[in-house]
């Protein structure tokens, strides 16, 4: 992050990969391949200042899922392979679908003669179907409304048809609980989840959740066939049994979850000055010529990123820039910063 290192070419947000169950190593790994294209492995040791043990973990780590694959034959003594990361938007559709496993039970249940099921249930085939036959169920539901959302992109399309939903069951006094993932895409789903909770609704994020369902009042449950592609459509159920299953289900990962606002751990948040820093460095200044353009001491420019290390947990500049790209879009400041403007 000073001057005469590569600047950062990273598209779209690069999923944080310790949500899927990977290592901070192999995160970081997979952010330097994504931004610097086809390296080797000593390379990558090399730039981010990590161990070839490690760095060669964290990329059988990234192979497994098919997240990074081997460019041509290994030279030297054969461990010192040629790397490349698929991109970011399949690296994203890949984990979802190892995350969200699809409903294979009510698919079998739905082929059986209506004598032979356990059950009651229906397929509503569609993506139209199942939000008109929610809108109904949202109309009556009346004591409790349930609902897990897997995906960690909310659509801008999705979130306008779900919000007015979820604020006219709250204004009936509706109890709301709703899981989610932490968003990546801007925080909608946020702030969203913000202004459900000043009308009393309440909110919490999980690492992973298995499926998309909604239940209502305890009676009916809407399962997707396909948590990733909602055109395929939706299961309902309204026997007693299968929806008691689901809310257990539903409390289970409750339990596990966190509010973001309270127990979670929010995202990094960084300070008027951080940002004209971190905008600094990244275009290329050395930290003499960042203090100078913001009228700080050099010193105050290595406190400054030694904290933000410390709060993010990695071992050096490099490694700080490939966590924070993805994150924060930095712009160079209007304003100079005195030396106690912290706010």
């Amino acid at each position: 992050m000073t001057g005469g290192v590569r600047k950062l070419t990273i598209g779209k947000a690069v999923p944080l990969l310790p949500r899927w169950g990977l290592s901070a190593d192999a995160d970081l790994v997979y952010r330097y391949l994504v931004s610097f294209g086809p390296q080797t492995t000593t390379a990558v040791a090399a730039s981010l200042g990590l161990g070839l043990r490690r760095v060669r973990t964290a990329l059988e780590q990234l192979e497994e899922p098919s997240l990074v694959q081997s460019v041509g034959e290994p030279s030297g003594s054969g461990f010192d392979a040629t790397w490349h990361a698929i991109p970011v938007n399949k690296a994203v559709t890949t984990l979802r679908r190892r995350a969200a496993p699809r409903v294979p039970a009510a698919a079998a249940v739905a082929s059986q003669p209506v004598a032979d099921r356990r059950f009651a249930v229906r397929h509503l085939p569609d993506r139209a179907a199942s939000r008109r036959r929610i809108a109904e169920l949202v109309t009556v539901e009346s004591v409790e409304h349930l609902s897990m959302n897997p995906e960690e992109v909310i659509s801008s399309e999705a979130l306008a048809v779900a919000a007015p939903m979820d604020i006219a069951l709250l204004e009936r006094r509706v109890r709301l609980q709703s899981l989610g993932r932490a968003p990546t895409d801007g925080d909608r789903l946020s702030r969203h989840a913000t202004r459900l909770a000043q009308l009393g609704g309440m909110y919490r994020e999980a690492t992973r959740l298995p499926h998309k369902l909604m239940i209502f009042d305890r009676r009916i449950a809407l399962v997707a066939v396909d948590p990733l592609d909602l055109d395929h459509g939706t299961w309902e159920f309204d026997d007693p049994t299968a929806v008691d299953s689901l809310v257990r289900l539903f409390l289970r990962h409750w339990t596990d979850a966190t509010d973001p606002h309270r127990d979670g751990v929010r995202d990094i948040v960084l300070t008027p000055r951080e940002k004209a820093v971190i905008a600094l460095l990244a275009e290329g200044h050395t930290d003499d010529t960042a203090a100078q353009r913001l009228g700080m001491s050099r010193r105050s420019i290595t406190y400054a990123l030694r904290g933000l290390m410390d709060r993010i947990g990695v071992e050096n500049r490099f490694q700080l820039g490939l966590a924070l790209g993805a994150m924060y879009a930095a712009t160079p400041p209007q304003n100079t910063f005195t030396e106690g403007d912290d706010r």
